[in-house]
């Protein structure tokens, strides 16, 4: 039997997917803004199942993230492999706004798992959202997208397109500027993506086309849509699609369980198929999701020289048949009702793959494993986590809508120190169930006010304190468990932790921290952090 992939096939904030295609091996890049290590990089042989294989920034020292407000940092990145290498280009944005950026650069790596190099930052490279595009002759193109220098309509950005060199990481020759949406009126024009028509895609007979152009539109929110032009070759000229634009979810209403669609790579399967990744959010109650954006899988059709996503269908499926997939054998997560469980244990040398830490922190000794056997030595790096700083903060992303998220934590006795479990968007909007002096306090954090829901005392006795939220959509619950007790927070209304309602391109990470004064005795202690998700 063939082999089902259910969508989101990469859950959790994985936004602004790109795919390519190495034999027999797919790999996914996402964006990361200011997390680390950044760019996570999965990989599937099927299209089905997908594996954390490493990140792209990988190290503090290649990039310096330390100052990036929540949502700037490494925006949309491209994944291409050519003559043995690997190559991500990306741009570092400094602030929230797509404007506001201090460069793109390219990495590069034999090996998808890394290491990856330094830096290349490439002169001259405007704007976001880079890509490249090798064509048949060897020759290889970057395409991007900026602003527009004299716009028509406020927010016309406008798609340009120059010859890159594949030796020395730069642009060469000619600029050209080929695209600034298929809609008059059309806002952010971008995540442009190039390539080949294949030869057997049935392009209008007498028609000179062999280079399809791809963007989305409108926005990364409701209005999102994805559209396609076709053109001779790289620096067009481009002509759209009359069936623009080729994929949304924008005509489908607030209602909708899945919105926000756009942000396409189109890939070739090797087997004659086309598959696209896009990011998509699940909707509840009007408002985009927890999980914030993620990766989808949507099949592809060429028809008289232009793709159709998902035909016959026109959106975003819920599952999607891999005909040529082995069918394997269905885990528990896959199971109406069942449960799957995330859980990061702290007893090897390195920290599990789905982890991430709030920005660079410059090698100060944040989180350790070395420092207690069996547990993760958490060392604040920042006052509070409603600072613009790298924080001592650990965690993963929240995947489902449905969740119990627990982790053992064990403060030291230090003045100010404050250690707990957070649910995080933001500085300016995350969950806190903190540990303070022996007490044990639920805080939610909206826009530079705390607000304390419940407290209590948990006591001096020896060993963790298990802190625990359980999540049912936007409904939150926090309990803390100590020497056999069982101390009730409160509930807390999750909505503010919603992009919809806090802005930002991020969903929710759910993660360990410590904050307080920097000192020998100032450290918490974690012993494992664990989510377990009912599936419906």
């Amino acid at each position: 039997m063939a082999a089902i992939a259910r969508n989101p096939v990469l859950p959790g904030c994985r936004p602004d997917p790109s795919i390519c295609r190495v034999d027999d091996v797919f790999y996914v890049v996402t964006s990361s803004f200011e997390y680390f290590p950044g760019l996570p990089v999965h990989r599937s042989t099927d299209l089905v199942h997908w594996e954390p294989v490493g990140h792209a920034v990988h190290r503090e020292d290649q990039l310096d993230l330390s100052g990036v407000a929540s949502s700037g940092g490494l925006f949309a990145a491209t994944i291409r492999h050519h003559a043995g290498r690997f190559l991500v280009v990306c741009t570092l944005v400094d602030d929230t706004g797509r404007t506001a950026r201090r460069g793109s650069f390219v990495v590069t790596a034999t090996d998808a798992a890394g290491p990856w190099s330094d830096p290349v930052w490439v002169a001259e490279a405007e704007g976001i959202d880079p890509s490249l595009f090798v064509d048949r002759d060897g020759r290889a193109w970057w395409s991007g997208t900026r602003l527009a220098a004299e716009p028509d309509w406020p927010e016309q950005t406008e798609v340009w397109v120059r010859e890159f060199d594949l030796a020395t990481l730069q642009l060469v020759g000619e600029e050209r500027v080929v695209w600034n949406g298929a809609l008059a009126g059309a806002v952010w024009a971008e995540g442009p993506h190039l390539y080949g028509i294949p030869p057997d895609a049935s392009v209008d007979p007498g028609s000179a086309t062999d280079v399809l152009l791809l963007a989305s539109e409108g926005g990364t929110e409701r209005h999102h849509a994805v559209s396609v032009a076709r053109g001779p070759g790289p620096l067009g000229p481009f002509s759209g699609s009359a069936g623009n634009p080729v994929l949304t979810h924008r005509h489908l209403g607030r209602a909708a369980p899945v919105a926000n669609v756009g942000h396409a790579d189109l890939v070739e399967d090797g087997r004659g198929g086309w598959w696209a990744t896009v990011l998509a959010t699940r909707n509840l109650d009007g408002l985009d999701g927890l999980q914030g954006r993620e990766t989808w899988l949507v099949p592809v059709a060429w028809e008289d020289g232009w793709p159709v996503f998902a035909p016959g269908l026109g959106r975003l499926p819920d599952a999607v048949e891999v005909d040529w997939a082995a069918e394997q054998v269905e885990g528990a997560a896959d199971v109406a009702g069942a449960a799957s469980v995330v859980e990061a244990r702290f007893d090897g040398p390195l920290l599990h793959p789905d982890l991430s830490l709030v920005r660079t922190a410059g090698g100060r000794a944040r989180a350790r494993l070395d420092e207690r056997p069996r547990f993760l030595r958490l060392r604040p790096s920042s006052r509070c986590l409603a600072e613009v700083a790298p924080h001592a903060f650990v965690g993963l992303r929240l995947e489902q809508p449905s969740a119990t998220v627990t982790a053992d934590v064990e403060a030291s006795a230090a003045p100010g120190l404050v250690a707990g479990l957070a649910l995080r968007q933001s500085e300016a909007r995350h969950v806190r169930l903190e540990l303070d002096e022996g007490t044990v306090a639920l805080v939610q954090h909206v826009d530079g006010v705390d607000r304390l829901i419940g407290s209590a005392e948990v006591g001096s006795g020896p060993g963790p304190v298990t802190l625990e939220f359980s999540i049912e959509g936007f409904a939150g619950v926090a309990r803390a468990h100590h020497g056999g007790d069982a101390l009730a927070l409160g509930s807390v209304d999750l909505r503010s932790l919603s992009s919809t309602e806090a802005g930002g391109f991020l969903g929710v990470w759910a993660g360990v921290f410590a904050t307080g004064p920097e000192s020998a005795d100032a450290f918490a202690d974690v012993q494992a952090l664990r989510i377990e998700y009912r599936v419906a």
